[in-house]
């Protein structure tokens, strides 16, 4: 597999799939600009190489349409700024117009090609259509992590028609860290899952078990597991149609010898609303009464837990980080894990809502990496073959 670091992009037309579904507001102004930070030192090596430079992204969702609202024409002069230098963009990206375009492109010139997904053959993964994009690059480079697990047209099937291609370096950047902690990781090793339902990360949780040797687990997974071993829950959110998957869990950690630590206290509400009526719940919860957050007790013991460890990684939210007054769980996490971070540990923080509260606690700085993905990690993790990542290394 071909090295992006010591790869010569001179005089090449390098066709680059990066990641840009930013959020737009209704002016279409850029709302946070992480993913095009994250892609720069990718593009700025190609270009300072002596490359001309075509670049692929999607936006949003339009389904096949041609949605303006969604066109990359709103991105194109905030990524000029972030680059120093002026960025064409095409009218499509593809066609004999935007094949002319890029056979044109002078060494370090840019091209943003138009998105991807206004035409419906990309999320089906039509090769007649990735064939058409390669003919616009002689190199291709995938550094949209955020999109490996999908098979669409621009990140697997692309690839088929490249002798020369290879992960950038964001992509490299996230293999090799998530890599660390799965596969090299130093005990104890701690998982931390939080989030709302045991069915989207049933097979994370299991996977998970072969590995670790402590995993904590909050949030409306763990009131499933609770149920599913005879604790009242009150109204608490639960998977009633996966109490015996639960079941299956504590007994894959009994057999796996994985300490399986689930709350023991909860902070109770009589709705779902931060303003909400507020009870401490030590075991039981009361009927009409819903756990949105862990208690004190849990906290600590969690707490203990993480700052024994020497490998973390982090994957959802303790309770319901978003209402303030049910925040205090995953606030106490996420001190825990810079705590042990700045011991020696090797953490590694995932998933929208756990890197969210990293940022609003400003504790950036005080974990060893925060992945950019959200369900190219999620499957990643779960041990699933990741079609953009077995397109370039050639892997089944």
């Amino acid at each position: 597999m071909l090295n992006f670091n010591s790869y010569n992009f001179k005089d090449k037309r390098v066709l680059v799939r990066v990641d840009f579904n930013v959020p737009l507001n209704e002016h279409h102004h850029i709302t946070d600009d992480t993913r095009i930070q994250m892609a720069l030192p990718t593009l700025q090596k190609i270009l300072s190489d002596g490359a001309s430079l075509i670049i692929m992204t999607h936006i949003g969702r339009p389904k096949g349409e041609v949605v303006a609202d969604l066109s990359v024409k709103h991105i194109a002069a905030h990524l000029s700024r972030s680059l120093g230098r002026t960025v064409k963009v095409a009218p499509d990206c593809v066609g004999n117009e935007v094949k002319t375009m890029a056979e044109t492109l002078e060494p370090q010139e840019v091209l943003l090609l138009e998105n991807l997904r206004f035409h419906k053959e990309e999320t089906k993964g039509d090769e007649e259509f990735a064939k058409q994009l390669s003919e616009l690059g002689d190199v291709f480079v995938l550094d949209a992590f955020g999109a490996v697990h999908r098979a669409h047209a621009s990140i697997s099937v692309i690839a088929k028609f490249f002798q020369e291609k290879m992960f950038g370096l964001l992509v490299e950047k996230e293999l090799f860290y998530i890599d660390r902690a799965l596969k090299k990781p130093e005990a104890p090793f701690t998982a931390i899952i939080g989030g709302a339902k045991v069915s989207t990360k049933i097979d994370i949780i299991l996977n998970l078990l072969d590995k670790v040797d402590n995993m904590i687990v909050a949030g409306g997974i763990a009131y499933t597991i609770i149920k599913a071993q005879g604790g009242k829950v009150g109204n608490s959110l639960v998977e009633d149609d996966y109490l015996d998957v639960a079941l299956k869990i504590v007994e894959k950690a009994k057999e796996k010898n994985v300490n399986l630590v689930l709350p023991t206290d909860s902070i109770g509400a009589d709705k779902f609303d931060n303003e909400a009526n507020i009870q401490l719940f030590n075991g039981d919860i009361d009927d009409g009464w819903m756990g949105l957050d862990i208690g004190i007790k849990s906290a600590n013991n969690f707490s203990q837990v993480i700052e024994s460890s020497k490998t973390i990684l982090w994957n959802g939210p303790i309770g319901v980080f978003e209402f303030r007054n049910f925040s205090f769980g995953t606030l106490k996490v996420a001190l825990s894990v810079a705590a042990a971070t700045r011991k020696g540990a090797y953490s590694l923080v995932g998933g929208g809502d756990s890197v969210a509260a990293i940022h609003a606690f400003n504790l950036e700085s005080d974990v060893s990496y925060i992945s950019t993905a959200g369900g190219a990690l999620l499957e990643y993790i779960e041990g699933k073959p990741l079609p953009g990542i077995v397109a370039i290394r050639g892997e089944e």
